[in-house]
């Protein structure tokens, strides 16, 4: 998969034929799905006649980084940042929803190598399951699938499972060569070995939480800082706005909007369609079952140990004057 120069190099100014009052700085998390959900502000197809956009992709340490230094406005960010930054005196506020999973989650199914012996989870006993981060949003959730819906001891010492810690892009070679017995793939992995057949699924993480906790899980939030949010609460408001219109046209435009993004990137246009489908979402817009989810997440990571923070109901960490997603 590639990406322009541009994108990695530059952010990307939205609306640029506007005269705007007011530029709001964006840091977003570098991926395919995102670069759709952008497009039709990239090229100026929703606009807003108050505020201009400064949109950047960021990898998930430089995400970090930027979250910890105040660099945007507006950040992306794991759910389980905001009670970790709090703690730290950054006084973040959740004013979106980032990431949402669908009810089949499949893009939080565990893979093992096509030949494998291994035919489901509860097969993974004492078996060696790579993930791309320990600590991160995405490997906390499917830990929380497997404790609540299998009954695994997931501790990362000691546990039915041993957990091998790796980059992303290491995993496929790792899992293909044996040396781990299955693999927690990210989404382009997992596209590409759902049209390959070279791996298969043998649970799905995002399934089980959707039916362990009735509400579909939530992995990223957008965020933002009280002292700006409190100067200027109309401008944020108009960025929900113009990102949700953003998601929106996408969604209704997926021949113009994935064919032109899938040639950017160098991807499938399919594969869009799938992860809007199947995948995930990007509600960007908070609703009440959002709340929930997160308040799940924060409880079940706390047990874990992942959160060794104090955590607050999640609502008292939404921004009083975002803009609400009716269900």
């Amino acid at each position: 998969m590639k990406r322009t120069a541009l994108a990695f190099l530059a952010a990307f100014v939205l609306s640029p034929a506007h005269a705007q009052e007011r530029t709001v700085t964006f840091g977003y998390l570098a991926d395919p799905s995102h670069e759709a959900a952008l497009y039709a502000m990239r090229e100026g197809l929703v606009t807003s006649d108050t505020i201009e956009v400064e949109a950047q992709p960021l990898d998930i340490p430089a995400l970090i980084q930027a979250t910890a230094a105040r660099t945007y406005d507006v950040i992306e960010t794991a759910a389980m940042a905001i009670p970790r930054g709090n703690a730290r005196g950054l006084e973040l506020e959740i004013i979106g929803v980032g990431l949402r999973y669908h009810e089949s989650g499949q893009g939080a199914d565990i893979w093992v190598d096509a030949d494998s012996d291994i035919e489901s989870i509860e097969d993974l006993e004492g078996r060696r399951l790579a993930v791309y981060s320990i600590g991160s949003a995405g490997i906390t959730l499917i830990r929380i699938a497997m404790a609540n819906a299998w009954d695994f001891d997931v501790a990362t010492t000691g546990g039915s499972v041993e957990f091998v810690e790796m980059p992303a892009p290491a995993m496929p070679a790792a899992l293909a060569s044996g040396n781990v017995d299955a693999a927690t793939l990210i989404h382009a992995q997992a596209y590409e070995a759902m049209q390959t057949g070279d791996f298969r699924s043998i649970a799905k993480a995002g399934e089980a939480l959707t039916e362990e906790f009735g509400v579909r899980m939530v992995s990223a939030v957008l965020a933002g800082y009280s002292d700006k949010l409190a100067a200027d609460p109309e401008v944020y408001q108009e960025f929900l706005r113009l990102v949700r219109a953003s998601v929106d046209y996408a969604l209704e435009n997926p021949d113009e909007v994935f064919a032109a993004v899938g040639e950017q990137e160098g991807i499938d246009p399919q594969f869009f369609e799938t992860w809007f489908s199947s995948f995930s979402s990007i509600p960007v817009l908070v609703s009440d079952q959002d709340i929930e989810a997160i308040d799940i997440l924060w409880r079940e990571a706390k047990e874990l140990g992942v959160l060794e923070e104090e955590v607050e109901p999640a609502e008292d960490a939404v921004w009083a004057d975002t803009v609400r997603e009716t269900e």
